[in-house]
């Protein structure tokens, strides 16, 4: 597996309200001390044909915001394929 790397632009990003992670073992209230991952959209292009696909972002992980460009590495063979570094 050859892998490359390009700039991609997130497109959208969704909380995953119904996948709740507790980071405390005595909370408070139900949200105390609650984290939840992300799904990220993002835009990118690969020797002339623009892709679009979604990838997970793990809870309490820094999440990019919607416009901003990131860094994403993909298979040469088989440019959906994608991996984002955080």
């Amino acid at each position: 597996m050859q892998e490359k790397q390009t700039l991609g632009t997130v497109v959208s990003v969704t909380k995953q309200w119904w996948l709740k992670i507790n980071t405390k073992s005595f909370r408070k209230n139900a949200l105390d001390g609650a984290v939840f991952p992300h799904v990220v959209k993002v835009r990118y292009e690969v020797d002339g044909k623009e892709y679009i696909k979604s990838k997970w972002i793990g809870a309490g992980l820094p999440c990019p915001v919607k416009g901003e460009e990131i860094v994403l590495f993909y298979d040469e063979k088989k440019p959906k394929k994608i991996r984002i570094e955080r």
